[in-house]
C-alpha cells in the first residue's frame, strides 16, 4: 500500500512540473500564432507518448523482476541525483530559479517573430508545440514506466501521471497564462528526493538484500535523502554567501 501510494505521488509530482512547462510553451504559441495548429501538435506528441508508456511498460514486464528492479532502481537513482543537483544549486543560489513568466515571454516573442501562413497548417505552431510536449513527456514517460514496472503497478504510476497533466491544464485554462506561482523547485525537489530513495530501495531488493521494517525501510530512505539534501543546500547558501560578501568588500 504505502509503495502504490509513494509511486502515486511520484509520478503526479513529476509530471506537474514537466507539464507546467510544455504549458507555457503551448499557451505561448497557441495565444500569439492560434489554437488549431498548436493543439495539433499537442495532441500528435500526446499520442507518442501513451504509445510508448503502452508499448514498453508491458514489455519490462518479461524481464525477471530481480534484475529489472535493479536495472530500474539505479536509473531512477541516477536520475533522481540529477534532479536533486539541480534542485539544490537553485536553493542554494549557484542557478537561477526558472522563471515562467519569462519563458513565456520569450516563447511569444520568438513565435511573433516567424511570419503565420494565411491557410492551411501553420508548421511553425505544429513544431514547436508537438517539440515541447514531446521533450518535457519523455522524462514522464520514463519515470512512469519505471516506477511501474519495477512494482508492476504501471496503471498507478499512469494514473498519476494523467491526474497530475489535467489538474495542471486545468488550472491553466482557469489562470489564462502561465502557471508561474507553482513552486517547481520544491516540487523537483521533492522528486529528487523520492526518485533517488526508490532507486536506491529497488536496487538493494534487486539484488537480494532485505531491507528491514519491509516498506517501513523507504520511508527511512525518503528522511536520509531529504535531510542530505537540506544540510548541503544550507551549506552551498552559507558558502555562496560569503563568498558574495568577500567579494563585495574586495
Amino acid at each position: 500500500m504505502g509503495h502504490t501510494v509513494l509511486a502515486f505521488l511520484t509520478a503526479f509530482l513529476a509530471s506537474a512540473v514537466e507539464a507546467v512547462e510544455a504549458l507555457t510553451i503551448v499557451l505561448a504559441v497557441g495565444v500569439t500564432r492560434g489554437w488549431r495548429s498548436t493543439l495539433i501538435g499537442v495532441a500528435a506528441a500526446t499520442g507518442i507518448l501513451l504509445a510508448a508508456i503502452a508499448l514498453l511498460g508491458p514489455a519490462l514486464g518479461h524481464i525477471p523482476i530481480g534484475t529489472l528492479r535493479v536495472v530500474v532502481g539505479a536509473l531512477l537513482l541516477a536520475f533522481g541525483l540529477q534532479w536533486l543537483r539541480k534542485a539544490i544549486l537553485r536553493a542554494s543560489g549557484y542557478t537561477a530559479l526558472h522563471d515562467e513568466d519569462a519563458a513565456y515571454a520569450k516563447e511569444r516573442g520568438q513565435a511573433a517573430e516567424t511570419a503565420a501562413p494565411a491557410t492551411g497548417m501553420d508548421w511553425y505552431s505544429f513544431t514547436v508545440a508537438f517539440k515541447g510536449v514531446l521533450l518535457e513527456g519523455l522524462e514522464v514517460v520514463f519515470i512512469v514506466i519505471a516506477l511501474g514496472s519495477a512494482q508492476e503497478e504501471l496503471g498507478v504510476a499512469t494514473l498519476g501521471a494523467i491526474a497530475a497533466v489535467v489538474a495542471v491544464v486545468a488550472t491553466g485554462l482557469l489562470v489564462k497564462g502561465p502557471l508561474s506561482r507553482v513552486p517547481e523547485n520544491r516540487i523537483k525537489f521533492a522528486v529528487g528526493v523520492l526518485l533517488t530513495s526508490f532507486g536506491c530501495f529497488w536496487a538493494a531488493e534487486g539484488v537480494g538484500i532485505e531491507w528491514p521494517g519491509d516498506e517501513l525501510a523507504l520511508l527511512a530512505l525518503i528522511a536520509y535523502f531529504g535531510v542530505i539534501s537540506f544540510v548541503l543546500t544550507r551549506s552551498l547558501r552559507s558558502r555562496r554567501s560569503i563568498a558574495v560578501t568577500a567579494e563585495a568588500k574586495a
